[in-house]
């Protein structure tokens, strides 16, 4: 079943303990947790302080996603905040290899992120350190913009390249995701969903999350 990852840049920073337990409660399995550092991308966000706090509230898989640059400088710190899983930027890394190594040798997921106008292509050669695949399908940075629609077929070009190595890779997609393109990106061999405005905006958050899985 696909799993659903509510981007927490989109819930409310005041209330953060109430809208965390109210997606755990619509049975969501991970929270996407978006760093920043204003460099890499035009727009900073929060560090390992905010996520070692909710930490202790949420029994989610916690799905951090490092736009930053060199990440691997930083690698042990969301491991000690709490991480299950660690994505970097291919674009934002000197050492691809050597960042997505640290991340596994500290017993996390490593996941590798491309940016729209990144070519799948440029994945090939990090594939089999990889527990995931995390396709932008918008410019990242900002939440509540939409889906670049050249961005879906990356998706089947991930499969693809997931099956040539018998691979049993996470294919994430993050960015503008409603349920009105959802069924494309999950034909094309998506198995997480990134949502934001979708589910923590929601009137009805269970409801929300049950129309991007389709049931």
């Amino acid at each position: 079943m696909l799993k659903i990852s509510p981007s927490l840049l989109a819930a409310n920073f005041a209330n953060l303990e109430s809208d965390i337990k109210a997606v755990e409660d619509a049975g969501v399995e991970w929270l996407h947790l978006d760093v920043m550092d204003g460099m890499f991308v035009p727009n900073i966000s929060f560090g390992p302080c905010v996520i070692s706090s909710i930490r202790k509230k949420s029994k989610l898989y916690f799905d951090v996603h490092l736009m930053i640059n060199e990440p691997i400088r930083y690698i042990e710190d969301y491991k000690n905040s709490g991480a299950d899983g660690v994505t970097v930027h291919l674009e934002a890394c000197s050492d691809v290899s050597g960042t997505l190594e640290k991340i596994r040798s500290l017993g996390m997921k490593a996941g590798l992120s491309i940016k729209p106008a990144t070519p799948v292509s440029e994945i090939k050669r990090y594939i089999e350190l990889c527990d995931l695949i995390l396709i932008m399908t918008v410019e990242p940075g900002f939440g509540g913009q939409k889906l670049i629609p050249e961005t879906i077929k990356k998706i089947g070009q991930v499969k693809s390249l997931c099956r040539k190595y018998n691979l049993q890779t996470e294919i994430e997609a993050d960015g503008g995701i409603t349920e009105q393109n959802i069924t494309e990106l999950i034909n094309e061999g998506l198995t997480v969903c990134v949502a934001g405005s979708a589910v923590f905006r929601a009137k009805d958050v269970e409801e929300a999350v049950k129309k991007l899985r389709g049931t």
